[in-house]
């Protein structure tokens, strides 16, 4: 008997990649956030920057992360019923993932001063976290069930 990938893969409803990717874009995004806010202050100057990264993040969703959920929604909805629970991003997205994070790691530890740095992570962490949103919705106004 002969066993190949396909049988041995973890596959789920499609459904499930919804909320896969929903929950993976909420907690990095939340984590970024949070690594950002604990360099800030809470004074004027702490909520200049938070403000500034929100504004960000804003345009970063708008131009970029809303768009790349949206494709990773319509190439899951296209999917068959069972598919492997790693195929809520496209493959070459991992590629991204990883340089995002190495980028991530590599900026912390520069002579950067954190109040700067919180910006992009605020920028980035809630722009993820509002694309997830985009997510859970594909996951509730879709028809089939689990």
């Amino acid at each position: 008997m002969k066993i190949s990938f396909r049988d041995i893969r973890p596959a789920a409803d499609r459904r499930v990649l919804f909320i896969i990717s929903g929950i993976s874009w909420s907690i990095v995004g939340l984590m970024l956030c949070n690594t950002a806010i604990g360099w800030l202050d809470l004074n004027a100057k702490g909520f200049i920057f938070a403000f500034a990264g929100i504004l960000v993040s804003l345009f970063a969703y708008h131009i970029g992360f809303s768009k790349i959920a949206d494709r990773n929604i319509e190439r899951i909805s296209q999917m068959g019923e069972k598919v492997c629970i790693f195929a809520f991003q496209a493959w070459k997205s991992y590629i991204l993932i990883a340089f995002m994070i190495g980028l991530g790691i590599f900026l912390r530890y520069l002579p950067i001063n954190k109040y700067y740095l919180s910006v992009m992570y605020i920028g980035v962490g809630f722009s993820l976290f509002l694309s997830s949103i985009r997510y859970y919705r594909a996951f509730f106004f879709t028809r089939h069930r689990i």
